[in-house]
């Protein structure tokens, strides 16, 4: 297989730090929101404002990473993102913290994302051989696994019982550290091919560019909707933890452990299930699969039980991200990556607030394990189209994965 070299180890080590940070704020921001009101809709609407820039930016974004050095953005953005916690964590700790201050601070804090993830996506493939493509996303979707749920959720919902500025002081110092740890990844990273000539016409490349593949414009539609779906029950998972649960906010951190321990496991098999099944095999066994998992949870109030759903669906998300991320990467071409990765990440990412808000709605007007069933459902019908378009485009798949698509 060969060396993934000291370059992408730095960017293991910048991206298992960042997620670190992310997984302390996004278990301290929804238990911080809930002191504050129990209503679904606006929980929900904390869960989606995160991921509204998605909608919004991601394919400025995408283009501006295009552009620049892909190493630089990544450093700017989450400085970006270490203020804006900062200012949370001195509100919270003064008394001054509000519903409408983490609305404002989720929003920006996922503006500063999109720039973050779009370059860092795009900067792997600057840094490993395509056949190490696998390998390096199973690593750093394991880092991620491990940053924002193994670790960094039961360490924020612990640290948000003793102080509740104490988990968003360390987040933001998180992110400060990791910009200064992709400040010694040496060398320059634009584009090889970067574009000269407007935004508009760059967007409207990447546009065009996913238009025309058959493959990853009908995943790109149909994984929109499997977001949106994963969304909803995401949304509220804070209201399943506390209220149909009763686990309180200890208990919502080891819910969060237990999808981390799912991640891990499914982050780390993915290269070996991908080579076993083949990525056409494993994408559609993962659409299947996952939407019972998802209905389980809400069919049931016993809190071993819901973990070990959790656990499963988490697991089965990441080995199904882990595959996807080196199929784009192996698909798109490297100079396109962010523009194209742009427009997937609107549509896919897009569904999410949509998803979210929707969550909130549907447990307003019934209850929130009712969200996790129809929530399943959806899912899985989805997954059905997915299973289908997979099988009906696998030459295009295999041809990305000569080891076993």
């Amino acid at each position: 297989m060969g060396s993934l070299g000291s370059r992408y180890w730095r960017l293991f080590g910048a991206s298992a730090t960042s997620n670190l940070a992310d997984g302390i704020g996004r278990a301290a921001l929804p238990l911080l929101a809930a002191t504050f009101t129990r209503d679904p809709v606006l929980i929900s609407g904390l869960y989606s404002l995160a991921f509204l820039p998605w909608l919004v930016f991601a394919l400025p974004a995408g283009a501006l990473v295009d552009r620049g050095d892909r190493r630089r953005a990544m450093v700017v953005a989450n400085l970006a993102r270490a203020g804006v916690i900062g200012v949370v964590a001195a509100a919270a700790g003064t008394g001054h913290a509000s519903v409408p201050l983490l609305y404002a601070a989720v929003f920006t804090l996922g503006a500063a994302e999109t720039v973050y993830d779009s370059a860092a996506n795009a900067l792997l493939p600057q840094l490993v051989s395509p056949g190490q493509l696998d390998r390096g996303n199973s690593w750093l979707v394991t880092a991620e696994t491990v940053g924002q749920l193994f670790l960094g959720a039961p360490v924020g919902a612990l640290l948000f019982a003793v102080a509740v500025a104490a988990p968003l002081a360390v987040n933001a110092t998180g992110f400060a550290l990791c910009a200064l740890i992709m400040l010694t990844v040496p060398g320059s990273y634009r584009p090889s091919l970067a574009p000269t000539g407007s935004l508009r016409a760059d967007m409207r490349d990447g546009l065009r560019w996913m238009l025309r593949h058959p493959l990853l414009r009908g995943l790109t539609v149909l994984f929109g909707f499997t977001a949106a779906f994963q969304a909803m029950s995401m949304s509220v998972l804070v209201l399943f933890a506390l209220d149909v649960l009763q686990v309180g906010s200890r208990g919502y951190g080891l819910l969060l452990l237990a999808g981390g321990v799912g991640g891990l496991l499914g982050g780390l098999a993915a290269p070996y299930v991908g080579r076993l099944l083949g990525r056409t095999g494993t994408l559609s066994a993962v659409a299947l699969c996952t939407p019972p998992a998802v209905v389980g949870m809400g069919l049931t109030s016993d809190a071993v039980s819901a973990f070990a759903l959790f656990l499963v669906t988490a697991c089965l998300v990441m080995i199904g991200n882990v595959l996807t991320m080196s199929l784009r990467q192996t698909l798109i071409p490297e100079e396109l990556f962010g523009r194209v990765q742009g427009v997937w990440r609107t549509a896919v990412w897009g569904g999410i607030p949509v998803g979210g808000f929707a969550g909130g709605v549907l447990a307003d007007a019934t209850d929130v394990p009712t969200v996790f069933v129809v929530a399943g459902l959806g899912y899985l019908a989805t997954g059905v189209a997915v299973t289908a378009l997979l099988f009906r485009h696998r030459a295009l798949t295999a041809a990305a994965a000569p080891a076993g698509g």
